[in-house]
């Protein structure tokens, strides 16, 4: 039985949801999701600058955990530029 999620802090919510290339309906584009968490551990990392050990302790988490989560945060991100998907921002992860 896998351990239960540990509670992690997020200060504050996206002002936006979706992010789309432009001219291309949001019907028509493949989606990629970043979690709410995800979304912090970016914002910490690479809008703040912290370092793993830093935004972990922040979001109440170890820095492994931190560190799945940007690296996965990231694949999303990327993804959604490189491919030209769409992004949403799930708020209720």
């Amino acid at each position: 039985m896998p351990r239960p999620i540990c509670p992690r802090v997020v200060s504050g919510s996206p002002a936006a949801t979706y992010f789309k290339p432009a001219g291309i309906p949001l019907r028509e584009l493949r989606e990629n999701q970043l979690t709410l968490d995800q979304f912090e551990a970016l914002r910490l990392a690479d809008l703040e600058g912290l370092g793993q050990e830093e935004a972990a302790g922040r979001m109440g988490i170890s820095r492994q955990t931190f560190g799945r989560i940007i690296k996965q945060a990231r694949v999303a991100v990327a993804r959604s530029v490189v491919r030209g998907e769409a992004l949403r921002i799930d708020r209720g992860a």
